[in-house]
C-alpha cells in the first residue's frame, strides 16, 4: 500500500524554475510510478507574514494561506523538504514558513501550563534534500552540516518527525547533463521507496 507523501517546495523564487523544482518533480514521479499519493506546497506561492513574538505564534490565529498546507502536513505520513542553501541555512521564507506552520493545538499540544508537552506530528518520516554551490563532502564535515543538523533536531525532531534522511547535492553550478540525470534518478529511486 502506498503512502502519503508531501513535497515541500522551499526555493523562495516563485518565477523561474531551478534544480530544486527539478528534483522535486523527479521525486513525485518515482512516487507516483509506486503508487504513493502525493501532494506539494510550494512555499513561494504563499502569501503569509513573518511572526514577531512569542505571542503571536502561541496565540494569533494561523494566516488563511496556510490553511491547507497544515491541513496537508497533517495528511502525509512523509514530508520531502527541497531547498537551497542560502548563506549557510535554508532561506529565510522556508523558515518563516515552518513557524508559522508549526503552531501550539498542532504541532504540540498544551498541558497545563507547557505549551511543548506533547510532539503533534509524530508518526510521519522525512527527507531533506537540500542544493549547495560548495562540496557536499565540505558542508558535511567541515560545516558540520550545521543547518541541516539544526532543522533535524530543533525543528522536525522536535515535533515528532522521525526519522529524518538528508540528500547533500553539492557543486550544482558545476553540474553538467550527466550529473544532473544521476541526481535525478537518485530522487525518482527515492520517491519510489518514500525513503
Amino acid at each position: 500500500m502506498g503512502k502519503r507523501i508531501l513535497i515541500i517546495q522551499g526555493h523562495p523564487d516563485p518565477v523561474e524554475p531551478h534544480l530544486c523544482h527539478a528534483l522535486a518533480e523527479h521525486y513525485r514521479a518515482g512516487a507516483e510510478a509506486a503508487g504513493h499519493e502525493v501532494r506539494t506546497t510550494d512555499v513561494a506561492h504563499l502569501d503569509f507574514p513573518l511572526l514577531r513574538s512569542q505571542k503571536e505564534w502561541e496565540r494569533s490565529p494561523l494566516p488563511d494561506g496556510l490553511e491547507q498546507a497544515q491541513k496537508d502536513i497533517a495528511w502525509a505520513e512523509h514530508l520531502v523538504l527541497v531547498f537551497p542553501l542560502w548563506m549557510g541555512d535554508m532561506p529565510a521564507l522556508l523558515k518563516g514558513f515552518l513557524e508559522q506552520v508549526a503552531r501550539p493545538g498542532f504541532a504540540f499540544h498544551r498541558e497545563g501550563d507547557s505549551v511543548l508537552a506533547h510532539k503533534g506530528l509524530t508518526g510521519r518520516s522525512a527527507r531533506v534534500i537540500v542544493t549547495m554551490g560548495m562540496p557536499a563532502l565540505i558542508y558535511r564535515y567541515y560545516f558540520r552540516a550545521h543547518s541541516v543538523r539544526s532543522l533535524e533536531r530543533n525543528i522536525l525532531g522536535f515535533v515528532g518527525i522521525a526519522p529524518v534522511r538528508e540528500t547533500l547535492i553539492g557543486q550544482v553550478d558545476n553540474l553538467d547533463e550527466t550529473g544532473r540525470e544521476r541526481w535525478f534518478s537518485r530522487l525518482q529511486a527515492l520517491g519510489r521507496k518514500a525513503h
